[in-house]
């Protein structure tokens, strides 16, 4: 993360985000973005703790397996809490109550899905996140810089993402077996990963400055499904081999 802060200030803020952008109007976006990144760092070092405790604590480990009530209950609760954030999202401090709300729920279900995980699994799907994430980042940033523009991903992402879904339903009632398992899981990191590009260049050029919850909940949402989509792909190859 320093790294890259370090190539923002130093590269990314030489002229403007943009072509056409102002220099008045560069500076007040720089401004945005780094708050936008300032809580998706909470977000993820909140994520980080949460999911360590519900790994390495074991009663807290064995109650959600016992109870899989309570594990849907997190499961379904940042489903619940979009509707509040996106109506208190510009209200503070309440916004950033259920923003924590919000990634505590979800930061408890990536705990158990890296439980039921060997460990090497885990830091290998850590590491590889973080590969993408940093190299997808940078790339949009440079991209924007030289006037590309990716909004035209938009549609073709929001089908693939309802077919992910529809395919996640069809699992629950067929299972695919371990080679489907790390297929679907690949074609879902390609999804997030063009999420991730996508939502940054939102975040450059099309939010507005009120916006910087759900700027925070887009990429945080993609940097945790572009984990939990890798993680799937090594479980389904390590099954498989």
């Amino acid at each position: 993360m320093h790294g890259f802060t370090s190539i923002s200030k130093g590269d990314l803020e030489e002229g403007t985000l943009y072509p056409g952008l102002s220099y008045g109007e560069n500076a007040l976006r720089w401004g945005f973005i780094r708050k936008v990144y300032g809580i998706l760092c909470a977000q993820l070092l909140l994520t980080t703790i949460v999911s360590s405790i519900t790994v390495l604590y074991a009663p807290i480990n064995d109650l959600l397996r016992a109870n899989s009530g309570i594990l849907f209950l997190f499961a379904i609760m940042p489903l619940i809490l979009l509707w509040p954030l996106h109506v208190y999202h510009q209200k503070h401090p309440v916004n950033f109550i259920l923003l924590g709300l919000f990634t505590t729920c979800l930061s408890v279900t990536v705990g158990v899905a890296c439980a039921n995980t060997e460990g090497k699994i885990v830091l290998e799907a850590l590491i590889l996140t973080s590969a993408v994430v940093a190299g997808l980042t940078g790339y949009t940033f440079w991209a924007a810089k030289k006037g590309k523009d990716f909004s035209y991903l938009g549609p073709f992402l929001f089908t693939s993402l309802i077919i992910l879904i529809v395919a996640g339903f069809m699992q629950m009632f067929f299972p695919f077996g371990p080679t489907s398992n790390a297929v679907f899981g690949g074609l879902g990191a390609m999804v997030f990963a063009g999420y991730l590009i996508y939502d940054t260049d939102e975040l450059i050029k099309r939010h507005t400055y009120d916006e910087y919850i759900w700027a925070s909940v887009a990429l945080y949402l993609d940097i945790l499904n572009l984990f939990l989509e890798i993680l799937r792909v090594l479980k389904g190859m390590q099954s498989d081999g």
